[in-house]
């Protein structure tokens, strides 16, 4: 098992063991996450891939991985080309290449814990035309071959008090339990462990990142919940916490108990219910009715607390951002620092607070041609030492009790050539269409995507991810439903309109293939905005920024500013100068006065 190849050949002969023909890895848990513990790790031990998406397909004779756009690049340095076929999604479905790819009379396993039933049905379909069939595995074939699979995380449930959260669970629960008696349903099942941490206003360390506690739970229509987790994460100060109205359950009792609502309608999210759920469900006798999670939409749009909290993380990070940029300016030039060793560096300054609790995600540290890989994960293996004549790419952030940030910035190692200027100008000019933005209310993020892409459009560029994501409340650094995508990419199919609360990236890139990348990023709340002489009775919404840290001057090109941008970006740096020169020191001070001053 020491190499990638033989974990292969371990899974296929486990495959034949268990009578299947093939098996479907996905990076994911059984709880749908993006970012999941290390015991669901699958796919990266058995292939090698670190991004953050994909999903792979073991026949006896082909494998393939599939990944999106995002990592074109990174699939292939980390993947091997001998073993693997690669495959990009959207562009092909992996139910469309089993389709292909199969022979007749297959049999194709799946972990019914690790896949939606909608992907069940896609993927069944597929395979009927060839008369093969999808097998639901009870035990997962990649485990019964990983002999140092990690255990799931031990870490205890914490409590998210209510001055940070903004509301008690007790009032979120009640209005869940208001919704379901609209819906005419008896209860909710929710698994994503996001929109429970932010029901129950807790937390937890189980996944790296992110500050939750493995869990499910269901919701009655009288505000009463069942919550399943494991008994030692349970302390005295969060059984009190939750009270009498939350019945706590062993995790193992969870699929027996969705056996258990014969006759009763219950809700269970299509999109966010792994298929296991839903089958439990109805070989118990229940109604299942498709709705989206309703905490989703919740939870997205932040009170004045949550907003608040995002403020005060966004200036404490905003100053440890700005010290590493310092840092980095001044230091990294001499050629001595590596990506690893500026990762470190920045952990270091945010750490200084006393009050970070993590880092948001894996940060990406990318010079020069790492930076072309929008998802870039550096290991010891790809370190590369930042050298004069590169672009330098951070994209980063924190958790703290009070917010999530993330914040991406470019400098360049030296003098920077004057395309390198030209597609970073139009990348921020970009930036400040969706920043300046304003819409109608009921307005979807995909109808302003093209703001931000219209300067590299006019150049024949673009950039193949979305412009924006949601961010959660000391949660998920990635927070659907609402996003501002372009269908084409990922995410882009999600539809919502943006709502006054809600908190959203600002992300446009651009990248050079072999060279390197640009992405400015920020974090925007939609706010109203009052239009004199408007339609008194439309209500229009914009965006206020939150991020404050300069953008690196030496990259921009004046001369394709208009004056507005200008003004904008003017009265951008004015503001970081206000928020961040307080809380850095002299020589860091003196330096972002200098970074901060007017351009044009």
């Amino acid at each position: 098992m020491s190499t990638h190849k033989d974990r292969l050949a371990a899974l296929r002969d486990q495959l034949a063991r268990q009578r299947l023909d093939g098996f479907v890895i996905p990076l994911t848990d059984e709880h749908l996450s993006e970012y999941v513990g290390a015991y669901a790790q699958r796919l990266a031990w058995l292939t090698g891939f670190q991004g953050s998406a994909g999903t792979a397909v073991v026949l006896p004779a082909d494998a393939a991985i599939f990944t999106d756009g995002r990592y074109t690049l990174q699939v292939r340095e980390q993947v091997s080309g001998d073993d693997w076929q690669f495959v990009g999604v959207p562009q092909t479905s992996v139910a469309c290449w089993l389709g292909e790819h199969v022979d007749g009379g297959a049999r194709i396993g799946y972990d019914p814990w690790l896949h939606t039933r909608a992907w069940v049905d896609e993927a069944s379909a597929a395979l009927a035309d060839r008369d093969a069939v999808l097998v639901p595995v009870d035990a997962n074939p990649v485990d019964a071959i990983w002999p140092d699979r990690p255990a799931p995380s031990p870490a205890l449930m914490t409590v998210h008090h209510d001055d940070v959260a903004g509301a008690s669970s007790a009032a979120k629960r009640a209005a869940i339990g208001d919704w379901l008696v609209d819906k005419r349903a008896d209860a909710v099942v929710l698994s994503a462990l996001d929109s429970i941490a932010w029901l129950l206003n807790v937390r937890g360390g189980d996944v790296d990142h992110t500050p939750v506690a493995l869990a499910y739970a269901i919701v009655h229509a009288d505000g009463a919940t069942d919550l399943f987790v494991a008994p030692d994460k349970i302390d005295d100060v969060v059984r009190q916490h939750l009270g009498n109205s939350v019945s706590l359950h062993d995790r193992t009792r969870f699929e027996s108990t969705l056996r258990d609502f014969a006759g009763r309608r219950v809700v269970a999210d299509p999109a966010g219910s792994v298929a296991a759920i839903v089958h439990a469900l109805e070989a118990g006798g229940a109604t299942v009715i498709a709705q989206r999670d309703p905490v989703l939409l919740a939870k997205s749009i932040k009170n004045p607390a949550e907003i608040a909290g995002h403020r005060a993380a966004s200036a404490r990070d905003g100053a440890a951002l700005t010290r590493f940029l310092h840092w980095a300016a001044t230091t990294c030039p001499a050629g001595t620092e590596t990506e690893l060793s500026a990762a470190a560096k920045l952990l270091e300054f945010r750490q200084a607070s006393g009050l970070l609790r993590d880092t948001s995600f894996s940060t990406i540290s990318a010079t020069g041609a790492h930076g072309a890989i929008p998802h870039y994960h550096v290991t010891d293996e790809s370190d590369a030492a930042i050298e004069p004549g590169h672009l330098f790419l951070i994209d980063s952030g924190g958790q703290y009790a009070d917010g999530t940030t993330d914040v991406t910035r470019v400098l360049p190692i030296g003098p920077p050539t004057p395309e390198m200027r030209d597609r970073f100008t139009r990348v921020l000019k970009g930036h400040i269409a969706i920043a300046t933005a304003i819409f109608p209310d009921g307005t979807m993020g995909g109808q302003i995507d093209a703001f931000a892409r219209r300067p590299l459009w006019e150049a024949g560029l673009d950039y193949g991810h979305g412009t924006g994501h949601g961010i959660g409340a000391y949660l998920s650094v990635h927070e659907g439903p609402q996003r501002i995508a372009n269908p084409a990419y990922p995410g882009g199919q999600a539809l919502e309109p943006l709502r006054a609360g809600m908190l959203l990236s600002n992300e446009p890139g651009y990248y050079k293939a072999g060279e390197y990348g640009i992405r400015i990023e920020n974090l925007v709340l939609v706010e109203p905005r009052a239009i004199p002489g408007g339609d008194p009775d439309r209500v229009m919404l914009g965006f206020e920024t939150l991020t404050f840290a300069p953008i690196d001057r030496d990259l921009i090109d004046p001369a394709l500013l208009t004056n507005d941008e200008l003004s904008w970006l003017n009265a951008y740096h004015a503001k970081v100068t206000q928020i961040i020169g307080p809380l850095v020191e002299d020589e860091v001070k003196a330096w972002l006065l200098e970074r901060c001053a007017p351009v044009g």
